[in-house]
């Protein structure tokens, strides 16, 4: 018989892998809670500390960025997506081996932009061995990789937020998730780049064995799921998820479940789910990996939350406020100094035990951010983030 499974179970269990449901306890590795996350989306700094420290006790943005600077058990580089993520040093082989054999969709650049499959393995070949033992800034990489390449790669073509932008930077993401580059320090307010450490005995990992790992770690992090769930969070097509996903269940590592009516999948054997939904207040930065991944997205954003915190149906745009499991606000944070404000719009109104939740979240968002908060409660005018 055929496993049946409600949002509410779903959204639990989800909610207590991702340390949402109870935060990892203090001293855990802030490595350990990224992993859980399938990794946190960085283009926001200040967003992914948040991520990481409203998951665990204690945790602030200075042990976030001790990890990824000091310790290295973090690294900041292209992950799901081709979005800047936080991934655990010790999982790049992996990260790398099954983001290299993920099909990306069609090019969106006109022709006489895009670069040929020959002139992109080119490049991140060159990139790698720019920024081999070195830190370089966008420029030097950019004069490097054209000596290393030839003019072409050096046309300004690629359009960009006030210019336009060398032609091989469209392959950039790649070099990133084939271990080929990743962030360095910053020197002064310009970012650097440089190739991550070298990869060790895992890298030898097949490119069917590293996509059935992701799946199976994704669905443990997010499911049930689907393939078309699957192939939204890692920015691929559907028929390709189809293909692994059958080629998975034929070979019993995932198996079906009815999830809300529907056929879903859950990683094999892992079907348990606790009796109990979660309840209380989150809040949840922008492009969270929860409010990213947790689908079907008009459950985990019911009623007017799906017009208010979504940003033409794609999430992460706006920071959301969670009210026992689902989204029922948004929020913005404004730091001046030391003292920061945050702006809580809730689309219902709250009750007390919630409004004194709100104010604990509103507090430990300070403790993070190291500074001192003041909660308002009303419209966020903000608009999403690009």
């Amino acid at each position: 018989m055929t496993l049946k499974i409600t949002w509410g179970e779903a959204s639990a269990r989800r909610m207590q892998r991702q340390f949402l449901a109870v935060p990892a306890p203090a001293g855990s590795a802030v490595a350990e809670v990224v992993g859980a996350m399938l990794g946190a989306h960085a283009q926001v700094m200040s967003a992914a500390e948040l991520s990481v420290g409203m998951r665990a006790e204690g945790v602030t943005r200075g042990d976030v960025r001790a990890a990824l600077w000091e310790d290295r058990t973090l690294v900041k580089t292209h992950g799901p997506r081709g979005t800047v993520h936080l991934l655990p040093s010790a999982e790049l082989p992996f990260w790398t081996a099954a983001l290299r054999a993920i099909p990306s969709h069609p090019s969106p650049f006109a022709p006489d932009v895009r670069l040929t499959d020959e002139q992109a393995e080119q490049v991140v070949t060159a990139i790698g061995d720019a920024l081999d033992g070195v830190f370089l800034t966008i420029d030097e990489l950019n004069d490097e990789v054209v000596a290393r390449t030839g003019p072409w790669a050096g046309d300004l073509v690629m359009p960009a937020f006030q210019g336009m932008w060398p032609r091989w930077r469209q392959v950039m993401h790649r070099a990133g998730q084939s271990g080929a580059l990743c962030f360095g320090p910053h020197r002064g307010r310009k970012v650097t780049y440089t190739r991550p450490a070298r990869i060790g005995p895992d890298a030898e990992l097949t490119a069917p064995q590293a996509v059935a790992a992701l799946v199976r770690r994704h669905l443990r992090a997010y499911g049930p799921a689907t393939p078309a769930h699957f192939a939204k969070w890692a920015a691929t097509s559907k028929g390709w998820a189809d293909d692994v996903f059958g080629t998975l269940a034929r070979a019993g590592e995932i198996e079906e479940v009815r999830f809300e009516g529907a056929s879903a999948w859950v990683a094999a054997g892992d079907t348990r789910f606790p009796a109990e939904a979660v309840r209380g207040v989150r809040l949840l930065p922008y492009f969270d990996a929860y409010g990213i991944a947790a689908q079907p997205r008009e459950l985990l954003f019911p009623g007017a939350s799906y017009t208010r915190a979504l940003a033409g149906g794609q999430a992460g745009n706006y920071p959301v406020l969670l009210v026992d499991g689902v989204v029922a606000g948004v929020w913005h944070q404004r730091r001046q100094g030391r003292r920061t404000t945050v702006t809580v719009e809730p689309l219902a109104r709250l009750t007390a035990r919630q409004e004194r939740e709100l104010g604990e979240q509103v507090e430990r968002v300070g403790e993070v951010l190291e500074a001192k908060p003041e909660l308002v409660v009303g419209e966020v005018t903000t608009g999403p983030h690009a």
